[in-house]
């Protein structure tokens, strides 16, 4: 399994707001897309979405080409989005059988999983609530339940640790890691590097629509002139600068 980005330049209008980015995440491997706002992070995603048409480039996923076969490629990819988006009229049992239909899944095994990622986020005794009556890390819950229940070959996930509570980061960190143990994709969109290399072994940065480089923390650290008693986070600061520079 693979997903290959390749020469994928786009964004919203004729003017491109990425341009010309390759990557490539193999089974089992995890990526981090690191940045600051603005640098293309969600248009690239939006574009692995299917939501945004290329100007330019190709996008493959188990050699299924997004262009030429959308709804199979679709079908292979599960999404955490930022801010959560559930159907105010659905309730929660309601919403994961909508994601058991979308994925083609045999219901009877699917529920036994969901039962397990419920209980993980405490949301077992919440099937017949509506979204009205989620917090906001509720409805995050919820939407990463769906993911990990659609059993997909990628997982792409946008900030995924903002609005949970501690333990629902750890078990989301742990629900991460076993998925890339079962030789799953995962292209992770975050500003909290603290969190993400817990499950993140390598990192894409991008930078006013460029991939700048790609590599482990301690390679960005010395890419970017960070020391060992640096934290990792200051590469918002270096890049910033170099921004400012430009």
């Amino acid at each position: 399994m693979v997903l290959k980005i390749e020469h994928l330049t786009g964004g919203y209008t004729g003017v491109p707001v990425i341009k010309d980015i390759n990557l490539e995440i193999k089974a089992g491997e995890a990526l981090g897309l690191i940045g600051l706002n603005g640098a293309g992070k969600s248009t690239t995603i939006k574009h692995l979405l299917g939501l945004l048409r290329p100007q330019k480039g190709q996008i493959r996923l188990n050699d299924i080409d997004l262009s030429r076969q959308p709804s199979d490629f679709k079908r292979q990819v599960a999404y955490i989005p930022e801010t959560p988006v559930l159907y105010s009229e659905l309730t929660l049992k309601e919403h994961l059988e909508l994601t058991m239909m979308s994925y083609h899944l045999n219901e009877k095994n699917a529920w036994v999983k969901a039962q397990e990622l419920l209980q993980l986020f405490r949301l077992d005794d919440k099937l017949e609530w509506l979204p009205i009556h989620f917090s906001k890390g509720m409805k995050q819950k919820v939407m990463i339940v769906s993911a990990f229940l659609a059993d997909t070959s990628l997982l792409v996930i946008d900030e995924p640790f903002t609005g949970l509570d501690p333990l629902a980061v750890s078990n989301l960190i742990t629900l991460i890691n076993e998925a890339t143990a079962a030789g799953k994709m995962v292209l992770m969109s975050t500003h909290i590097l603290t969190g993400a290399e817990q499950t993140i072994s390598h990192y894409a940065v991008l930078n006013n629509g460029t991939i700048e480089m790609v590599g482990s923390l301690n390679a960005i650290r010395a890419h970017y002139g960070l020391t060992e008693a640096d934290p990792i986070d200051r590469i918002y600061q270096v890049l910033n600068q170099e921004q400012q520079n430009a």
